[in-house]
């Protein structure tokens, strides 16, 4: 376990294989879970690149702190991490929210950014209306009111009946997340519009998107794919939202192809 005071807070994060060893792999989990979403394609990564997971602030072990919770401030904590570190440029790869963090970081910090890997992500994602209806059932019912429609959106039928422990074991993870840092996070999508980045863009990019994606559907991460300039465009079959879990060896498969073809060393 790795704890380090970031800005103003704590960040939880685990580094694995040395900076010097090839291309750094950042991986930035999605609203509502922590960074254990990329065991199995961190796992499969050992020995071809080094990885840096973290729960970005207000999730998972990680504190919130007092700063306003926009896009750019979850940008500010991952380049403090990065410098900490001593990682000078690294692939950045954001799930849901963090495919904007990665796209705010870009924006604020490029020289951090070697390549980019946006999974199930857009460059905006909502409306102020519909995470502002999110936020409300948070703060007054609880994350667990509407935990079982969000699982529908992370994955297909088939992992609900197939794999029903694991199932339990991610909707126990959403549902544990501080409803502060969720509902800070929720604000930071509401606001959050990357459209502008996503067009000047200029570093090699992969798209990323499960076929059944009940959040940020195949169509949205497309328009992504087309703003950003000279982006590949994946689709994955048989997986939800969440594709590193349901099929973390296609999805490793990809991420793992898209940095070879980049040459992407240190």
């Amino acid at each position: 376990m790795r704890l380090t005071r970031i800005n103003d807070i704590v960040l939880h994060h685990r580094l694995t294989g040395a900076p010097s060893d090839g291309p750094v792999v950042v991986f930035i989990n999605s609203l509502g879970t922590d960074f254990r979403i990329w065991d199995e394609t961190v796992a499969r990564l050992a020995g071809e690149c080094a990885t840096l997971v973290y729960d970005k602030r207000g999730h998972g072990l990680s504190d919130l702190g007092d700063a306003r919770q926009g896009i750019a401030t979850y940008a500010a904590d991952l380049a403090t991490l990065l410098e900490h570190l001593a990682i000078k440029r690294a692939v950045i790869c954001g799930l849901s929210i963090g495919g904007l963090i990665a796209l705010q970081l870009y924006a604020t910090r490029p020289d951090l950014v070697q390549a980019m890997i946006l999974s199930d992500t857009a460059h905006k994602i909502g409306t102020a209306q519909s995470w502002k209806e999110r936020i409300e059932i948070a703060e007054t019912k609880g994350i667990a009111a509407f935990a079982d429609g969000v699982m529908e959106k992370w994955f297909t039928p088939a992992f609900h009946t197939g794999r029903a422990d694991e199932l339990a074991g991610y909707r126990n993870m959403l549902i544990r997340q501080p409803v502060a840092g969720y509902v800070a996070a929720c604000n930071a999508l509401a606001s959050a519009d990357l459209t502008e980045t996503a067009q000047g863009v200029s570093v090699p990019a992969l798209c990323i998107v499960g076929d059944r994606d009940g959040s940020t559907p195949p169509a949205l991460v497309r328009s992504l794919a087309d703003l950003v300039p000279g982006a590949r465009y994946e689709v994955i079959e048989g997986a939800g939202h969440i594709p590193c879990v349901e099929q973390p060896e296609i999805f490793t498969a990809l991420v793992s192809a898209f940095i070879r073809s980049q040459s992407l060393g240190s």
